[in-house]
């Protein structure tokens, strides 16, 4: 009669076998969902830049209302938030800042970039985050005016809805030289 009793005793626990086999189970489920997940980061980044660059536009534009101009090339986006790079008679019509705080880099910890005059906007200027790499001209720049990439699509919500192609070179940073 002990021999059965021991038995019942075994046989309510889990093996090692058993336990090894559930564990492989979950890493194998985490693995896949934590690879389904990495890929919405980059987009909810991506989204997370195009809403700061259209908050970025509706800056420029109050401050295009007040100083009855578009802040140049080399005053870049610091003007949205800094009046002292401006000559005194724009410094005069200044009424900002006209972004709650200084936004001087992009998700990535690079610099915008701010196009002035660009070609084929209609708005006139053209703002761009140069991606996870850092290097502009590459696939994974965003910019305000076209979206993700080099591509020539019609992003209207983005800036104006132009979708000729213009040319971003020698595009200046946000911050002034």
């Amino acid at each position: 009669m002990r021999t059965t009793s021991t038995r019942h005793r075994n046989r309510r626990a889990f093996t090692i076998l058993e336990l090894l086999i559930v564990i492989g189970i979950l890493l194998a489920l985490g693995g896949i969902v934590l690879y389904n997940l990495s890929g919405q980061s980059d987009k909810a980044y991506e989204g997370t830049q195009t809403v700061q660059m259209q908050a970025i536009k509706k800056a420029i534009m109050m401050f295009k209302n007040d100083v009855k101009r578009l802040p140049t090339q080399e005053e870049g986006v610091v003007v949205l938030w800094d009046k002292s790079v401006l000559d005194d008679d724009s410094a005069g019509r200044w009424a900002g800042p006209y972004l709650e705080s200084a936004v001087p880099k992009d998700m990535w910890g690079h610099e915008w970039v701010y196009v002035f005059p660009a070609e084929g906007v209609a708005v006139g200027f053209d703002i761009l985050s140069v991606g996870p790499d850092g290097q502009e001209g590459t696939e994974d720049d965003i910019s305000l005016a076209k979206g993700k990439g080099n591509a020539d699509a019609d992003f209207g919500d983005f800036g104006g809805g132009s979708s000729s192609s213009g040319s971003s070179s020698g595009g200046g940073t946000a911050t002034s030289r």
